[in-house]
């Protein structure tokens, strides 16, 4: 589906989300360490586990909100609240209000997201959708890869003036979403929007959480998702320190009189932005060739190279085949990520999208969580072990997707 072809809801948050997300990876990465610098690296530790549980939390409710609401309220309450937290980064005197701030920054994209992945689902047809989801995930990707470049130099010496940058494109942005974003939500009228919010009716909603959790499918989905994000996230926990320990400093390219040496953390720098860079790239070209593959079957191709290309990094410390194998295991992430919301976008209930779209958050947070244990497994099992490990986790999220289908399968006949 060519952007040309989209709804105009769909083009302007293309345009807004990618730039934002440009300037938010321009301060992201730094973030700790700024927060290190002013209230010391345990306390930086300890503050630091607060904002997915913030995150998670408002995913939730943003959730049960953009049912309640519609989409277009909920998306404008949650990027109106970043501009203000924008704002008060900006201005802050105190790093204890610049840490309130970036809570509130937190809190704001978790209200938004829900909503803005429920609008896609709404107006998006089923065929289309990975496509339209991968679209999306490579204006992120994009931020992603400049951003922290960018951001190295302005965080650290122009602060303040990014912040503020921030804070004008959030209200610009915020501004288009209120005279040119229309509502998409299914069933949707005029009144919705002029409703009080009835603390009973949003207690009923909450609890209709109850019920998502209790739905098979979903939670072998959620189980899935937890086991893959474990060893998705090792390119940034077990594999850093692999690189940094075990890897020497070794020739990227040596001919003649010409060469170019790395050392481990060189090293490192160049897989990560390779990563990086493979995402921006070919997230659309593959979701494209894959198009004819179930959702099964890419979720299972998922697990395999994830898990078989970390696995095989434990095996070497030459510089190519770890770029070869960061090749593999970034394929595994990449083709999975389109697929997450297309399934919850085909199986959640018309009018409980958003819910389940902020429940299905809870994969991250939870693989998020457990993720850091193969660092402290590496204090006392060899590289091959942990790497088994990883592996493990990846091949039993395949599992889960098995079972997932099997189960849905019957369900539909």
């Amino acid at each position: 589906m060519k952007i040309a072809l989209w709804e105009s809801n769909l083009k302007i948050r293309l345009a807004g989300e990618t730039l934002f997300n440009l300037f938010y990876w321009m301060y992201f990465p730094f973030i700790t360490v700024y927060f290190s610098k002013e209230l010391g690296s345990h306390v930086a530790g300890i503050l630091m586990t607060c904002p997915p549980l913030i995150i998670l939390l408002s995913n939730m409710i943003g959730g049960i909100l953009a049912d309640y609401l519609g989409r277009r309220p909920v998306m404008l309450l949650g990027s109106s609240l970043r501009t203000i937290m924008f704002a008060c980064f900006a201005m802050a005197s105190s790093p204890w209000i610049s840490y309130l701030a970036f809570i509130g920054i937190g809190l704001g994209g978790g209200l938004y997201g829900p909503a803005s992945d429920a609008m896609v689902a709404d107006l998006v047809p089923e065929k289309e959708r990975r496509q339209v989801f991968a679209t999306f995930i490579t204006g992120n990707n994009i931020g992603a890869v400049l951003g922290p470049a960018l951001g190295a130099f302005f965080f650290f010496h122009y602060r303040s003036e990014l912040l503020w940058i921030c804070t004008i494109v959030m209200l610009v942005y915020s501004i288009t979403i209120y005279f040119k974003i229309s509502e998409s939500m299914p069933n949707y009228t005029k009144k919705s929007i002029h409703r009080s919010v009835n603390m009973q009716l949003i207690k009923e909603q909450w609890k209709s959480y109850g019920m998502i959790f209790r739905d098979k499918i979903f939670i072998l989905y959620i189980l899935g998702g937890v086991f893959s994000v474990i060893a998705i996230m090792q390119l940034d926990l077990y594999l850093a320190i692999y690189i940094t320990e075990h890897v020497p400093s070794q020739f990227l390219i040596s001919w003649r009189n010409f060469s170019i040496k790395l050392n481990n953390t060189d090293i490192l720098g160049w897989l990560l932005g390779l990563n990086g860079l493979l995402f921006v790239l070919f997230v659309i070209p593959v979701t494209r060739w894959l198009k004819h593959w179930s959702d099964r079957d890419v979720f299972i191709l998922s697990a395999i190279l994830t898990g078989v290309g970390m696995f095989f990094v434990g095996f070497t410390t030459n510089i190519w085949l770890l770029f070869f194998l960061t090749i593999i295991f970034t394929f595994g992430e990449l083709v999975r990520s389109p697929v997450l919301n297309n399934f919850i976008s085909d199986y959640a209930p018309k009018n409980a999208r958003g819910q389940y779209m902020g429940a299905s958050k809870l994969q991250f947070t939870i693989g998020r969580f457990l993720a850091p244990i193969t660092v402290f497994l590496s204090e006392w099992t060899p590289p091959i072990g942990v790497f088994g490990l990883i592996l493990f986790c990846a091949l039993l999220g395949g599992a889960c997707y098995i079972f997932l289908y099997k189960i849905h399968v019957k369900q539909s006949i």
